[in-house]
């Protein structure tokens, strides 16, 4: 095949995939506008049957994803998961993952930024399922009011999933794992578990186009909070997801 006819049958994929996509992001937006009002109406329920309808709308939205965009998953490590309630440090560089990881585990409230409550339907739908939402730039009271919320949140037998980077960041992005998360371990002893994936290479961070393909969610085995500073949890959980990330972006 000639250079020329190598861009043209490129060029005519990526039109095929951003055709796909766009199908997607209508589907996306809409169910989000549609399964919000069951979500917002299930506030008389408690907390737990909130979760349960929540959950339909993330498996709608994958299945829809693999039969538009042809994107699939698989999972390693479901087995590792303990049996208590745990902090979730989860690898961040699609959209895909906020959407799988809540219905992955257990019912589980993410820490996001506050701004997000304004979204409409979104951000309301977030509140009636109690995320840990906070204000960034409030420094160390933003941290503290992680810890006090976060405890709150396991007694009720709730799970917390964070993106310790802090945001989405591009496949081969220099490491930022934020202490927060870590924070949140040391203070409350709840054990920490690690999750690597290569959503990035097919929902790329700030891209439009979902590129066909199989994503690998990797699940590893709960590290241990208990005796260890914040700053040695956050280097030991991030030392195992980028290991993992190496061998699936290999």
């Amino acid at each position: 095949m000639t250079v020329a006819a190598l861009k043209r049958a490129r060029q005519s994929n990526r039109v095929l995939v951003a055709l796909r996509s766009s199908v997607f992001f209508v589907f996306m937006v809409v169910s989000t506008i549609v399964w919000a009002i069951p979500v917002l109406l299930s506030i008389v329920f408690p907390l737990r049957v909130r979760f349960r309808i929540m959950r339909v709308w993330p498996r709608m939205n994958l299945w829809m994803l693999r039969v538009i965009c042809g994107v699939r998953y698989r999972i390693e490590g479901l087995e590792n998961l303990p049996d208590e309630p745990s902090v979730v440090f989860a690898k961040h560089s699609s959209t895909w993952e906020t959407l799988a990881l809540m219905f992955f585990f257990p019912p589980a409230v993410y820490v996001a930024k506050k701004e997000l409550l304004y979204i409409p339907f979104f951000g309301w739908a977030m509140a009636v399922l109690n995320f840990l939402t906070i204000d960034r730039s409030a420094g160390r009271r933003a941290i503290k009011y992680m810890v006090d919320h976060a405890k709150e949140r396991f007694s009720r037998g709730l799970w917390i999933i964070i993106f310790p980077e802090g945001t989405r960041k591009p496949i081969g992005a220099p490491l930022d794992y934020k202490i927060g998360g870590a924070v949140i371990a040391a203070k409350t002893g709840a054990p920490v578990v690690p999750v690597a994936h290569d959503a990035g290479v097919f929902w790329p961070r700030k891209s439009f186009l979902k590129w066909p393909g199989e994503i690998t969610v990797w699940i590893g085995p709960p590290i241990s909070s208990k005796d260890k500073s914040a700053e040695a949890i956050r280097n030991e959980a991030r030392d195992v997801i980028e290991a993992k990330m190496q061998e699936l972006l290999a």
